[in-house]
């Protein structure tokens, strides 16, 4: 293979939808499965007499999990590709939710959420890196595609917790190993397409000035490593913004409406659905906005945006509270495949480890935000937790210190 076919199999010059969307798929099948577990949390509070502090350490099992060895698959996928690690990874997820359906103890439910977490932590980087390889020149679409398939199966859980596991109890959750198989079946089809792409890292490509001129290359402009590392330290204070409010209303908020409105257990998954749906929609379009209007323009609003809508919903009425929930995931949720996109542009050459890093980040803040959360809702009481979190958009703010979209093309260009 020449170089010109090496640089064209790894960067298509067309978008390659058929894998990103059984890549969607697979990351909507994962994300239902790991929605279970907090879908179960009001059947495991009442079976387990768990308090608000031992439901978040059982997220917080999960997510640190995740975290942790997100990075470490990212950064051993950038030296040495593995593509048929990409089912073996749902393995770990099906054997999670066996022992989930089935865990007698609060003991064991940490040790099946630990395994859907090591599942997690191979699933998404290497996805999200197949994600760039059939992005051809729509980067923000391709993240998007791949992150709305996570978002739809997240969103999927508080249903499951009203119509299945409310009624049917805790082990209608092995229904859920079907899925598990599903997810494999499809990722050996992804990992045989990821397998025949050249995935050697590329050499610096001469420009054409400098090949005229005889000599290397000449960088219009690189951004600084002082400048590299001020991006990443505001894109991760951004995601933890983004993270620890979603992961206060998808794991808190249906207690706040129980204890501060009164309303049934039932109905409150129905808030938390309607605000997961919404983060769904609204991660479908923020990749495209991005690819349109600037990447660094659709992360500003996407976090900062948020900001009055979350302000006002800890002192609604049960209505706008509703109303402003469905709002703020709407908004909040396209910041995610944007800021993704946005750290393997300022990173060129390293997208397994971006993508494992801030993957594991998302997962890592989500778990330590929940414990943290939960043993405050003990201590102060729920109203407080989202009195709150309801600041945390206003992160956003920091936005105003990444460098702008051309710095950014500047910086792959000369990678």
């Amino acid at each position: 293979m020449n170089q010109t076919t090496a640089v064209k199999a790894a960067n298509p010059a067309f978008t390659v939808y058929p894998i990103l969307f059984a890549i969607s798929t697979v990351h909507l099948l994962n994300d239902t499965m790991q929605s279970a577990i907090p879908a179960l949390f009001p059947v495991l509070r009442e079976s387990l007499l768990l308090s608000y502090g031992q439901i978040g350490w059982i997220s917080f099992a999960m997510n640190m999990t995740a975290s942790v060895f997100q990075p470490l698959v990212g950064l051993y996928s950038d030296v040495r590709p593995r593509p048929y690690i990409l089912p073996l990874g749902v393995c770990f997820t099906l054997a999670g939710i066996i022992m989930l359906a089935f865990a007698p103890s609060y003991a064991f439910i940490l040790l099946a959420v630990t395994s859907i977490g090591l599942g997690s932590s191979v699933f998404h980087p290497e996805s999200s890196r197949v994600a760039y390889l059939a992005a051809g020149p729509r980067r923000g679409l391709a993240q998007s595609i791949f992150q709305v398939g996570g978002n739809i199966g997240a969103s999927l859980g508080p249903i499951m917790s009203a119509l299945i596991f409310i009624p049917l109890g805790q082990t209608s959750v092995a229904w859920f190993a079907l899925a598990a198989v599903a997810a494999i079946v499809i990722q050996f089809y992804v990992a045989r397409w990821y397998g025949g792409q050249d995935l050697k890292p590329r050499k610096p490509r001469a420009t054409g000035s400098a090949v005229a001129g005889g000599g290397a290359a000449q960088p219009k402009s690189r951004l600084s490593r002082g400048k590299v590392m001020l991006a990443i330290t505001v894109l991760v204070l951004l995601l933890f913004s983004k993270n620890v409010y979603s992961i206060s209303i998808s794991t808190f908020y249906s207690f706040f409406l129980m204890d501060h409105y009164g309303v049934a257990k039932e109905t409150a998954q129905w808030y938390i659905f309607a605000f997961l749906a919404a983060a769904a929609v609204g991660t479908f379009f923020g990749g495209p906005m991005a690819d349109r209007y600037g990447r660094r323009n659709i992360i500003w609003v996407s976090i900062l945006g948020t900001a009055p809508f979350s302000l006002l919903l800890p002192y609604a009425n049960l209505f706008w509270s509703g109303v402003l929930v469905v709002i703020a995931g709407f908004i909040m949720s396209s910041a995610f495949s944007i800021i993704v996109v946005y750290a393997q542009e300022l990173l060129p050459g390293k997208v397994g480890l971006v993508s494992g890093l801030f993957f594991g980040l998302s997962f890592g803040l989500g778990g330590l935000g929940s414990a943290v959360l939960g043993n405050f809702a003990d201590q102060a009481g729920i109203l407080f937790i989202m009195q709150i979190c309801s600041l945390l958009p206003l992160i956003g703010l920091l936005a105003v210190l990444l460098p702008k979209d051309e710095a950014l093309k500047q910086q792959e260009a000369t990678s």
